[in-house]
């Protein structure tokens, strides 16, 4: 078994780690850690855990939790990780960072969206935890960068269509919907339920974080500067991401050439899934789950490819997508912990 440490449990994609790992086959939750709610079980706080996930909530001590603990999931606020995991692999300690902190490999790109790096010697060590597309990477990684939501569910439809020259890459817009635990659980009159209940906003608008993320991964993956233009919208609903993308076929490529396309970069990805035929994705469909599911339609009049991705943004956008990289890390079977069906209604 391994001893998993989910460090920050008590947001909301730290509880969604729980609730994941609490049901793996190969998984001890050894130990939560929380500022707020220390001495206080999980279960007091999310009364959903009771009878299933009863560990004491603890304050953080690097030492004390690598002497119990194999493997670290931070799901801490930016900035706070790149003080700690110096720490725990000073300890020798496998480490998943959900926060933006290990994402970038320049540490000036990374400065330029949030703060100054205080670790930056550590990117180089750092992997970009897209698991679909940096799948060997990971394996033998030691420290991972969990992607952002909106760039999972806009880089698992683009990469493939940016490597094989199919799009031009300077068309490529970006239009995504979250639900509000995106936000986080901490309070902001933003995400209030008056705020947010019967509307439907833009929000950030050629101004978020995200963006230079989603640039960077594309940059890689075509071999030279790629911009986008990202909107994200906010959706009064708990869960669930829909991106639709839009970019300019490069070729004259057809229908059967975007599929072919897909489907020979994801041959045997367990996580994503192709809608073919008149079905396209849903946020209901992935509910709860670690699927991406991937749909597009091309625009013949105007030359231009449709793409439209489903994912849940607490799961592979955050937490499940974590578990699905520790189980990389570990050579464990790549789906232990993350087969949920979503219900049916």
């Amino acid at each position: 078994m391994i001893r998993v440490a989910v460090v920050g449990a008590t947001g909301y994609a730290g509880a969604e780690l729980v609730r994941i790992l609490a049901a793996h086959p190969q998984v001890e939750v050894a130990a939560l850690t929380s500022r707020k709610y220390a001495g206080k079980a999980i279960s007091e706080v999310f009364p959903a855990f009771g009878g299933v996930v009863e560990n004491l909530c603890e304050t953080y001590d690097a030492a004390a939790l690598a002497e119990r603990c194999d493997f670290f999931f931070l799901a801490l606020p930016h900035k706070v990780s790149m003080a700690i995991v110096p720490e725990l692999m000073g300890h020798g300690k496998p480490v998943v960072d959900l926060s933006a902190d290990f994402r970038f490999s320049d540490a000036a790109l990374y400065e330029s969206c949030y703060q100054p790096h205080t670790s930056a010697e550590l990117l180089v060590q750092a992997v970009y935890g897209l698991c679909e597309v940096h799948f060997e990477k990971i394996r033998t990684a030691r420290l991972v960068g969990n992607p952002g939501c909106y760039p999972t569910s806009i880089l698992l439809p683009l990469v493939p269509l940016v490597k094989s020259g199919l799009i031009d890459t300077a068309s490529i817009i970006a239009d995504a919907k979250s639900g509000v635990s995106g936000a986080g659980r901490s309070l902001s009159l933003a995400t209030h339920f008056c705020e947010v209940n019967e509307s439907f906003t833009a929000y950030k608008v050629a101004a978020h974080r995200h963006q230079p993320e989603m640039e960077e991964q594309l940059g890689l993956a075509a071999g030279k500067p790629v911009r986008v233009t990202f909107t994200p919208h906010l959706v009064p609903m708990n869960r669930g991401m829909l991106a639709t993308i839009y970019a300019d076929l490069a070729t004259a490529a057809d229908r059967q050439d975007i599929h072919d396309c897909l489907a020979s970069c994801y041959e045997g990805r367990p996580f994503i899934r192709l809608c073919d035929g008149e079905q396209l994705p849903d946020t209901a469909c992935v509910r709860q789950t670690n699927f991406c599911d991937i749909g597009f339609r091309i625009d013949a009049r105007n030359n231009r490819l449709v793409m439209i991705a489903a994912i849940d943004n607490l799961v592979k956008g955050a937490a499940g997508q974590a578990v699905q990289n520790m189980n990389i890390m570990c050579g464990l079977e790549e789906t232990a912990g993350l087969l949920h069906i979503p219900a049916a209604v």
